[in-house]
């Protein structure tokens, strides 16, 4: 039986997620699975990805294929780097101890790199936020000020009409 690691669509038209499992190939793609392996939710930026790393590595060594998506999915995670890594203590070009500092090493430049994308978007969305309330208070302060403009005029208006009232009895009372 082939195996491979993919994914199987959940969620509502246009809000996809996504289960990872380990299914027979010949099984429809939201059928049946022998094991689920995690969730990956691409709505989410970045995107959520749920994965229990040991079953994901463990599948992989008994042979299971994963697809181009979840290929990406488990490379980002981290799963086919120690994949590698324990091959090369299988052979004998470094010891285990190495193959975790190294996975390790890796681990923590991954998670600086994420957190560092997370505080992106995060002082992107405030500046956005800043500048959209500075342009609405520009917006308020025009208004403002074309309200009290028109204010002023009705107001000098009036003061007109009231002088042209008094100007013509004035003139009638001589």
């Amino acid at each position: 039986m082939a195996v491979k690691i993919r994914l199987a669509r959940h969620g509502k038209k246009g809000a996809p997620f996504y289960h990872i499992v380990a299914a027979d190939s010949r099984a429809p793609r939201d059928g049946k699975f022998i094991e689920k392996l995690g969730t990956y939710n691409p709505n989410t930026n970045p995107a959520t990805i749920d994965l229990k790393f040991d079953r994901a590595l463990d599948w992989l060594q008994k042979g299971a294929q994963p697809t181009d998506t979840c290929r990406a999915i488990l490379s980002y995670k981290g799963v086919l780097y120690k994949k590698h890594l324990l091959g090369g203590v299988a052979k004998g070009a470094f010891s285990e101890s190495d193959a975790e500092a190294k996975f390790n090493k890796w681990m923590g430049e991954k998670e600086s790199k994420i957190a560092a994308k997370v505080n992106k978007l995060a002082a992107d969305a405030n500046s956005a936020e800043k500048a959209a309330l500075a342009a609405e208070a520009k917006i308020k302060e025009a208004r403002a000020a074309a309200l009290a403009e028109k204010k002023a005029a009705a107001a000098a208006e009036a003061a007109e009409a009231a002088a042209a009232e008094e100007t013509p009895a004035e003139e009638a009372a001589e």
